[in-house]
């Protein structure tokens, strides 16, 4: 219990006990011990006036140094904590308490001690280096991962701590076990995943595994320390392997080029071809109704000139037959006559007649004669069906008997 207690003293007296009577009780006892011994001496000798005197003096001169020694040990008792800080009292060097922030006093030394620990101080370990990422500590950086490949990592570990009790008695180097913690944690993370995640895609979840395992590791052994941040300095593989590694991170690289390229070109053609796909399905689909349209309308058509066939079988083949040969001679420049008085075809040139009479050439005068006087023409049948005027018959044969003859 501290001396600005109120209660202090209650127990056994009234108050607390009087300084200054303390003081002249011990002058008191030191003057009676040398007064006794100087009065002794002074009866032997006849005299003890000047002796006395003397001895009182000296006796004060000890109470005054005492009270002094007395009070700045007492003064020594008092210390001050920030905000920031949190003070570990012991007794004899056992733990009795947690002070918090503040002006405070506990017994003076050698009966209690007081620890000072700083709880918002952010601490840094590092791991696989020192001070500098190029002065590399192999033994703590090179690591297996899960394709049995050797990465090469350098990392730092950020911590404050939490509970100044378990800080100082539960640790003995409190940075090395963050280290070896910390290296633990780092390599069965890195020993669980791909080289190429560690190193590059997932950099992010691996510092964030390792924090929550390192922490895990702490607090099982009562550290008191808090982890804030594990930071990946940096993430390789040895530098006897560099260049081969480099080249292979080339080469994914241009793999990655040509798969997007060739994305690029698949997005391009393949709405092209689903277009032209869907156009010719279209296509095909108005085809197929034209054609069953078309075939319809033959059915209906040659059902109709079935009735009409039925009901009159000679007229409707004839018919049918005229029909044909007008579709299939109106293509034709050739013109064949039937005579039916003879049995021999007069061939007629009416190709070059109705070449001749047609809209480019010229008119016949009233002789018959063209503009040029070349020849006489015939005039054109109507059809190729129609006989052929009796006048243009006999002109022909005259023609032909004067060639002969």
């Amino acid at each position: 219990m501290g001396l600005n207690d109120p209660q202090w003293g209650n127990k056994n007296r009234g108050g607390p006990p009087d300084l200054e009577a303390v003081l002249r009780d011990i002058n008191r006892k030191f003057a009676e011990l040398l007064g006794g011994k100087s009065g002794s001496q002074g009866s032997g000798s006849g005299g003890d006036g000047g002796g006395g005197g003397a001895a009182k003096k000296f006796g004060g001169g000890i109470g005054l140094v005492a009270a002094v020694i007395v009070l700045v040990w007492v003064a020594s008792g008092f210390y001050i904590v920030d905000a920031s800080q949190r003070g570990v009292v012991l007794r004899f060097g056992k733990y009795v308490e947690a002070t918090q922030a503040g002006p405070r006093w506990h017994l003076p030394f050698p009966i209690e001690t007081v620890e000072v620990v700083n709880l918002s101080q952010v601490r840094t370990v590092e791991v696989g280096y020192r001070d500098n990422v190029k002065n590399k500590m192999l033994k703590e950086s090179l690591m297996l991962t899960d394709d049995e490949n050797i990465i090469d990592i350098q990392f730092a570990v950020q911590y404050f701590l939490k509970d100044p009790a378990d800080y100082l008695f539960n640790n003995r180097m409190p940075d090395e076990n963050v280290r070896q913690a910390a290296e633990t944690a780092i390599r069965e993370i890195v020993g669980k995943n791909k080289m190429d995640f560690v190193l590059y895609e997932g950099r992010e979840q691996v510092a964030a595994a390792t924090t929550k395992l390192i922490q895990d590791i702490l607090d099982r052994y009562k550290s008191g320390i808090l982890v804030s941040k594990v930071t990946m300095q940096n993430a390789q593989p040895p530098e006897q392997v560099q260049a081969a590694f480099d080249d292979a991170v080339k080469a994914g690289q241009d793999r990655e080029r040509q798969k997007n390229e060739g994305q690029a070109y698949a997005n391009d053609v393949v709405p092209k071809a689903k277009g032209a796909a869907a156009r010719l399905m279209q296509e095909a689909e108005g085809y197929r109704q034209r054609v069953v349209a078309n075939a319809e309308g033959d059915t209906s058509r040659f059902k109709q000139v079935l009735v009409e066939y039925e009901k009159a079988p000679v007229v409707t083949r004839e018919r049918m037959y005229l029909d044909m040969m007008q579709q299939v001679l109106s293509s034709s420049s050739k013109v064949l006559v039937d005579q039916k008085s003879g049995n021999s075809l007069l061939f007629l040139p009416l190709d070059k007649l109705i070449q001749s009479t047609g809209p480019g050439a010229a008119m016949p005068d009233a002789a018959g004669r063209s503009a040029n006087n070349a020849e006489q023409v015939a005039p054109q049948p109507a059809t190729a069906n129609e006989p052929v005027m009796p006048n243009v018959r006999e002109g022909l044969r005259g023609r032909d008997r004067e060639a002969r003859q």
